[in-house]
């Protein structure tokens, strides 16, 4: 046991070398028309600048060096925007060459940085992914037909609060809101629930979601010091692979089904969200196969639950 402490301490020494001097390699590169910022400290950098509320952090260094900052956070150069206005011009008028944005290592699991839209650099791949989401699950007629949805979720709700205030029982607002949004995406998409609390295989799948949040949420070492992702050291990029797994294998369980169905020639179409896609696939027009289903419908689960997570 102590052999290996002391290998695994001889390990992350020879690390903490290599990535000192990497950064007193990059520094001594550094082009000078970087914007100003706090001073950085050997090897972690700017990482304690940003504290427990990085937002207040930032707002502070915003007042001391202006609208445009630069961090090194860890081995990686961070520039920081808080002006609207800066913001907005880099987001309108310069976004294609801003597009492509380093990925959480977490994130990487089963490639959904190659295959999942928000992560996915500029290519034919993604050009297509944006062009079906604008055409059939975003634009203004697919909304509208989705509104009653929306609204049937939001009357549950609060029929669930007005129910609990009678009986006398405390009301988690950040569970109820996540049990919400979850249900209004899964109709949206499957037409169906899938936080059903009297559902087994739903609970099951609400922790899933809940736990992919919580990992895409939470800081990770690695995403600072790029020499660490390939040892995984908080098992960040492990868990995701797993949560990701489950969610994968209910997706193309769901798939599979609504294949089955629409062959039966009695089928009355659902309308949502995976009907039009499976709609793109056999069409071939758009260039969509089966397996992106999945890693789309993974990314508006994702996106859709992170600011609602209960956890």
């Amino acid at each position: 046991m102590d052999f290996l402490a002391l290998i695994l301490c001889a390990y992350l020494a020879l690390v903490l070398v290599q990535a000192f001097r990497f950064l007193k390699k990059k520094a001594s590169t550094s082009p000078s028309n970087l914007p100003p910022g706090p001073p950085p400290l050997p090897v972690i950098g700017n990482l304690l600048e940003l504290g427990d509320l990085p937002h207040k952090s930032l707002a502070k260094l915003a007042h001391t060096y202006g609208p445009i900052i630069k961090l090194q956070l860890g081995s990686i150069t961070t520039i920081v925007i808080s002006s609207p206005v800066v913001a907005r011009e880099i987001l309108q008028a310069h976004d294609m060459s801003f597009s492509n944005r380093l990925v959480p290592d977490a994130l990487t699991a089963f490639k959904q940085d190659e295959l999942g839209l928000p992560w996915a650099p500029i290519s034919p791949l993604w050009r297509n992914l944006r062009r079906v989401c604008n055409l059939h699950i975003f634009s203004n007629k697919k909304l509208d037909s989705t509104q009653h949805l929306r609204l049937k979720k939001v009357q549950e709700l609060f029929a669930y609060v007005k129910i609990s205030a009678r009986v006398g029982n405390a009301v988690d607002i950040g569970e109820a809101a996540f049990r919400t949004s979850l249900n209004f995406l899964s109709n949206t998409i499957f037409s169906l629930d899938l936080a059903d609390p009297s559902s087994v295989s739903a609970t099951e799948f609400k922790k899933v979601v809940s736990g992919v949040t919580l990992e895409a949420g939470k800081p990770n070492i690695a995403d600072y010091f790029p020499l660490l992702k390939k040892i995984d050291p908080q098992g960040s990029r492990r868990r995701m692979k797993m949560y990701f797994g489950q969610m994968m294998d209910l997706f193309e369980e769901l798939i599979q089904k609504r294949l089955q169905m629409r062959a039966a020639s009695d089928y009355v179409r659902k309308d949502d969200v995976l009907d039009t896609l499976i709609d793109i696939c056999e069409d071939k027009n758009e260039e969509m196969e089966i397996f992106q289903i999945k890693h789309l419908m993974l990314d508006l689960f994702v996106a859709g639950t992170d600011t609602t997570s209960g956890t």
